[in-house]
């Protein structure tokens, strides 16, 4: 799969940030959707027509935090890559399939991870 044309879902309740993480995926040349919480991601991942390649999510969401999230798109998306996003990735497990990427990093972070899920086997 190109890089480039993959499709990105970014969950992050909170709005500048979302804002920032979506601009430098679009400066990336990746195709962006964004959802505020994970209600709206579950909406979007349920949505069988919807492309989604990779959901990069916060852990810290309100109501259902990303790890939960997680479970549930796994449930409907069995394959779909997730990148986790926090402040405290040192202090997170994560199941095969699933990355983590500390906050805060820089757009040759972001880029370099993103690549690395997509390569990975």
């Amino acid at each position: 799969m190109s890089e480039a044309s993959s499709t990105i879902l970014v969950v992050e309740d909170d709005d500048i940030v979302r804002m920032l993480i979506v601009d430098v995926l679009e400066e990336l040349e990746f195709k962006v959707i964004e959802a505020a919480d994970a209600e709206e991601a579950l909406t979007l991942v349920n949505n069988n027509e919807q492309i989604i390649d990779l959901m990069m999510t916060d852990v810290g969401l309100p109501y259902m935090d990303g790890k939960q999230l997680a479970a549930k798109v796994r449930e409907l998306r069995p394959t779909l890559p997730i990148l986790f996003a926090s402040g405290y990735a040192e202090n997170i497990d994560v199941p095969e399939g699933m990355y983590v990427i500390g906050k805060p990093f820089s757009i040759d972070q972001l880029r370099d991870k993103i690549k690395a899920v997509f390569t990975a086997p």
